[in-house]
């Protein structure tokens, strides 16, 4: 009798189970209204990978950390020069996120302020109306009607190419922390660098289009993804490129009381490089110097 009673507890079990499923069963694809021609559901939808990135969305930015006047006995200021065309530095000009657009977006969205190139102060901040129109430029073109043959003068934006931007400077300010005791260096501004050419394209100069100041940059930066030459999966982002100083560069200028670049006081390209690395060798010297072994 406990027996039959054993099975037939089984029996109802498998029954409930059995009746369960198919109540619950989901309806096949052409019942379905999430699911999609394709035979995805909206959130399998193609996509260019297999699992969302959305981690350095997320980055914040670590503050650095507090520095007093008193305890910085020694400062000298730098002048940079990134050449975007160098192999190390090609992620500038990163085809699907051209360093140089991130910038111009960011300030036409009103997120970061860019200032006038007159000087590297950060005094002359831009209108709004001036960073909506920055790089862009007004070709007057003729053209005739074709039934009255009469001239029709119009104007044609053109929008800034991001493969005219090759170069890249850099203010920053390298400084010795008493507290911490350690050098340390600070960004304090980023300017793209451009040809200008006259009317008829003949070369003019070659100076910077705006300033931008980093420390309002970096959070812009931190949620904007940086390629990794080494792996795809760690993509780091460009607060990270220039925290981690993953660029090459080379010293065009450093504070004096001339306020003269090396080109304005070393004649061949050698003796302006030699003079580059002279710079960065009394600083790392400096530092050197203050310790003993």
């Amino acid at each position: 009798m406990t027996t039959n009673l054993k099975y037939l507890k089984f029996f109802v079990l498998g029954l409930f189970l059995t009746v369960g499923t198919t109540a619950f069963a989901q309806p096949d694809d052409e019942e379905n209204p999430n699911v999609t021609e394709s035979g995805n559901t909206p959130d399998e939808r193609p996509r260019d990978n297999f699992y969302d990135r959305y981690i350095y969305t997320e980055k914040n930015v670590l503050a650095y950390p507090f520095v007093h006047e008193k305890d910085v006995f020694w400062e000298k200021r730098i002048w940079r020069l990134i050449d975007i065309r160098e192999k190390f530095n090609h992620r500038f000009k990163n085809e699907k996120a051209p360093f140089i657009n991130i910038i111009l977006n960011a300030a036409k969205e009103g997120d970061i302020t860019l200032y006038h190139a007159y000087k590297d102060d950060f005094e002359m901040a831009m209108t709004q109306e001036e960073m909506q129109n920055i790089g862009n430029s007004v070709d007057t073109i003729i053209t005739f009607d074709p039934e009255t043959f009469e001239e029709i003068v119009q104007e044609v934006v053109n929008e800034l190419n991001p493969e005219d931007i090759k170069k890249y400077r850099m203010k920053e300010v390298w400084f010795f922390d008493e507290e911490r005791s350690e050098l340390d260096v600070r960004i304090l501004g980023i300017a793209p660098i451009i040809d200008r050419v006259d009317d008829n394209g003949n070369f003019l100069n070659s100076g910077p289009m705006f300033w931008c100041y980093y420390p309002e940059m970096r959070e812009v930066l931190a949620r904007q993804e940086a390629f990794n030459y080494h792996n795809d999966a760690a993509r780091m982002t460009w607060e990270d490129i220039f925290e981690a100083r993953l660029f090459h560069s080379y010293i065009i200028k450093e504070s004096n009381v001339y306020d003269r670049r090396i080109k304005d006081y070393k004649t061949s390209p050698m003796d302006i490089l030699l003079e580059s690395d002279d710079i960065k060798s009394k600083i790392f010297n400096f530092e050197h110097d203050l310790w003993t072994y």
